[in-house]
């Protein structure tokens, strides 16, 4: 029996309580005005422009706006939304950019990170998720840190919001446009492995994170990690001015706010751990952090010809067309199509700036289509909202042409006014003869007499314009 995807029925009302408000505030992240927008009413997530969908336990884990390239990257790579990965796996990415950046001295990148890490589906055998549907997890084989994760996160779904995406003048920054019915297809880039030469390339980097882990005395926990970045006021998953190797303390650029208390920390620090009250919450590292006071030796390594993450418009385009593959073959042949060295490829090149203006395109129609449905029972309000958005839109742009009758209503209060004029000035006139506009001169237009009001149905038709079945109210009539 296949599994039942639950897709858009996962949605609900948002429910964000007071202390999830006060612990955003206190991390910095809706220090800026409008940073945050709080859903109302609705039950299923329609961003305003220049907002995305998130959720609180993505925040308090290490995310923020615009999103670290390393995240953005991994995204395409696996084909997925950010609503897609469960709150661990997003800790996961935040303790391994700091692990990286902090305790490595390196930029995070896709060869180490396949070596550690892989993806696999949420869910059981009758149920898949959409929201929190991929998990990432260490790969067995791997001495990796024991991260302390919860067994699970309650009720994380139901508390999402809108954060507001900030224009770092880099597309590859932003999160994609949010897609709540967009379905999770499995790739083969979930559990992808290191090739030969990527397991040489990081085998110096797998060594150091071995003896972080086992120098006696001077052990590096996953609990010391999340700490750190709790501590050090920057979110791991937000795109950056500095590595945190470059991290200059309490003045630093990248922070969002002051030092959190100490109760304030362990608090955190334990929700999103498995700790209890009993546990103690390490107060600093064993291991000194490279930062701006303890800077990167010159005899470090030289990691830059490590392969970074794709990039990401690039991948984007890739992706985009290997989903249209795989939802047309993948039924017949049940296989995935992914395509190898793509770079200096003028077609994915051109897919890829296509997708990119696509995906600007597709927004500004869902918010069109969000404007025009709250406008609809103003000057629809006995009808039903069209289901489709072709069908609203069409609903505002009648066959008739509404300027026309416009400009027939005012013609009309001219003419009428014209006759008010005529019949207050107690003068004659051959109303025989108006038709006759030769006869007519403009020293006479003044000398229209007689009360004339019986007569404005004979004016309008002289004119070509068929009068209202009743008078205009927009002048009074004599």
């Amino acid at each position: 029996m296949a599994a039942v995807d639950l897709g858009a029925a996962e949605w609900e009302r948002s429910k964000i309580s007071t202390q999830d408000v006060n612990m955003l505030k206190k991390l910095g992240i809706s220090k800026k005005p409008k940073a945050l927008c709080f859903p109302s009413e609705e039950s299923y997530p329609t961003p305003p422009m220049g907002y995305r969908v998130s959720f609180v336990d993505h925040l308090i884990r290490g995310l923020s706006a615009p999103i670290h390239p390393f995240l953005r990257g991994l995204l395409f790579v696996y084909g997925l939304q950010l609503h897609h990965l469960t709150p661990n796996s997003i800790l996961h990415i935040s303790i391994f950019i700091t692990l990286c950046e902090a305790f490595l001295g390196v930029q995070p990148n896709w060869a180490l990170w396949k070596r550690i890490f892989f993806c696999r589906r949420n869910g059981s055998p009758n149920v898949a998720y959409n929201i929190g549907g991929v998990v990432i997890s260490v790969r067995p084989t791997v001495d990796y840190f024991d991260v302390k994760l919860p067994d699970s996160v309650q009720g994380w779904r139901k508390k999402w919001l809108y954060i507001q995406e900030e224009n770092h003048g880099c597309a590859e920054d932003n999160i994609p446009p949010f897609d709540g019915a967009e379905k999770i297809f499995r790739r083969r880039s979930w559990d992808a492995e290191a090739t030969e030469e990527e397991r040489a390339s990081t085998e110096t980097l797998m060594a150091r994170i071995h003896e972080l882990q086992n120098t006696r005395g001077k052990e590096l926990s996953g609990i010391q990690i999340t700490a750190y970045f709790l501590r050090t006021r920057v979110q791991p998953l937000q795109a950056r001015k500095h590595p945190l190797w470059k991290y200059a303390g309490d003045k630093d650029v990248d922070r969002l706010s002051v030092n959190l208390e100490v109760k304030d920390l362990e608090k955190l620090v334990r929700k999103i751990s498995s700790l209890s009250k009993k546990d103690a919450v390490p107060s600093s590292c064993r291991v000194t952090p490279f930062s701006a006071a303890n800077p990167l030796p010159e005899n470090h390594p030289d990691l830059v010809s490590l392969p970074p993450l794709p990039k990401a418009t690039r991948e984007q385009g890739i992706l985009k067309r290997l989903k249209s593959q795989n939802r047309r073959f993948q039924g017949q042949t049940n296989q995935e199509f992914e395509l190898e060295n793509p770079d200096n490829d003028p077609l994915l090149d051109t897919l890829s700036y296509l997708e990119l203006h696509g995906s600007e395109i597709r927004e500004g129609v869902m918010n069109a289509d969000a404007g025009l449905s709250k406008l609809f029972p103003y000057f629809f309000p006995k009808k039903e909202e069209p289901k489709t958005f072709l069908a609203l839109a069409q609903s505002f742009n009648p066959s008739e042409d509404l300027g026309l009758k416009m400009r027939q209503e005012n013609m009309k209060i001219a003419v009428e006014s014209t006759v008010a004029l005529v019949a207050d000035s107690q003068q004659t006139i051959d109303w025989m003869k108006v038709g006759d506009t030769e006869q007519i001169e403009q020293s006479k237009w003044r000398s229209l007499i007689k009360a004339a009001k019986p007569n404005t149905k004979k004016i309008l038709a002289y004119l070509g314009i068929k009068p209202a079945s009743t008078p205009s109210s927009s002048r009074p009539e004599v």
